[in-house]
């Protein structure tokens, strides 16, 4: 396993060849951890928590959450860098429909 390493926070580090040869040994270092960061390459690709089967629906909806928070902050910033700090419900949506357009673009192709 690779050492712990700095990102934001202490937390222990998976390379991908960590979780492709010791797949039993990255899961019980998940349970004991709780979470851990999936490099490649000395960078962070993915974090990866455990789930179960009665926890796993709730655990997406909550990862889910997360990012629509971390979607609103990154928002609120850069209206604030533009000196638009008290952007309109109307504003908001638009920007939020374009990002929404723009991931479905990626996805697709």
């Amino acid at each position: 396993m690779s050492p712990e390493r700095v990102f934001s926070v202490f937390m222990k580090t998976v390379t991908i060849r960590d979780f492709r040869t010791r797949p039993r040994q990255v899961r019980e270092a998940l349970k004991r951890e709780r979470e851990a960061v999936l490099t490649a390459n000395g960078r962070p690709v993915a974090v990866m928590i455990p789930v179960d089967a009665g926890s796993i629906d709730q655990t997406i909806e909550t990862l889910r959450r997360a990012r629509a928070l971390e979607a609103i902050r990154a928002i609120r910033s850069d209206a604030q860098q533009r000196g638009m700090g008290r952007m309109s419900a109307k504003a908001i949506d638009a920007v939020i429909a374009k990002t929404r357009k723009a991931r479905s673009r990626r996805a697709a192709g």
